[in-house]
């Protein structure tokens, strides 16, 4: 019998639907079954948002969230990690933009 690589302690069925809620939670329910090809920058950051909270994570580390974003999107993913923050994840940002630097990322 093949095993399938899993996250500790959590069968596939709760896996997929902390996925599917993750996802919905941040703006992507209509883009489950697309490849990371088929999304846009801001989608892809998403999905990554999405993998570190997968397990529970409290600890956000976002290196150069926007940098390869347009403007729109990158103020959507900083609204994202303000949420975050806000219902008491730690969120720690990298990054070489002033905006985003700025106190709250006040710029975004």
């Amino acid at each position: 019998m093949k095993s399938q690589p899993s996250t500790p302690g959590i069968e596939r069925k709760k896996r997929q639907a902390r996925a599917r809620e993750l996802l919905q939670r941040l703006g992507l329910s209509d883009r489950v079954d697309y490849h990371p090809s088929q999304l846009s920058g801001g989608q892809q950051q998403r999905v990554s948002i999405a993998r570190a909270l997968m397990n529970g994570g409290q600890v956000i580390l976002a290196d150069e969230p926007t940098g390869a974003l347009d403007s729109h999107s990158g103020e959507e993913v900083m609204a994202i990690l303000r949420q975050l923050r806000d219902r008491g994840h730690t969120v720690i940002i990298v990054t070489h933009d002033p905006l985003v630097a700025a106190p709250g990322g006040a710029g975004y």
